[in-house]
């Protein structure tokens, strides 16, 4: 996954933090997800709390597992692409990302057929000081 786009997020790793500044300066990044935070679920109606976002960052011919605890040895139950939408139940700590970058925030998440767990790091939150002050800490 070592095309993925670099997104800057709070707490992530340093040398993540340091290879978006070399990476922006020779101008290989581009613009993240113009709407970067939990939001109204799609078809929600007046007065619905419910919160979701987007998978993204996720390379061609991937997918973001979902599973039943927020590491990666546990049971996957469902492979998503990126613009699909998820609804965030709350957050948790678990296994750095897939790719590297040491983040180790967790969404429990559903749709309509199952829920479970993915990293933060595929989903277009906003990162912690984002989302953490409208999603509870499970």
């Amino acid at each position: 996954m070592a095309s993925r786009l670099l997104r800057s997020r709070a707490g992530s790793a340093a040398t993540a933090g340091a290879a978006a500044i070399l990476l922006a300066g020779v101008g290989l990044i581009t613009a993240g997800p113009a709407q970067a935070a939990p939001r109204p679920c799609p078809g929600a109606g007046p007065g619905d709390p419910a919160r979701c976002a987007q998978v993204i960052g996720i390379n061609p011919g991937s997918a973001l597992v979902m599973r039943t605890a927020p590491n990666y040895g546990a049971t996957p139950v469902a492979r998503y692409g990126n613009g699909q939408w998820l609804e965030i139940s709350c957050w948790t700590t678990g296994d750095p990302d897939a790719d590297g970058h040491g983040y180790r925030y967790w969404m429990q998440v559903s749709t309509s057929r199952t829920w479970g767990y993915v990293n933060d790091w595929y989903l277009d939150t906003g990162g912690p000081s984002t989302w953490k002050q409208i999603i509870r800490q499970c």
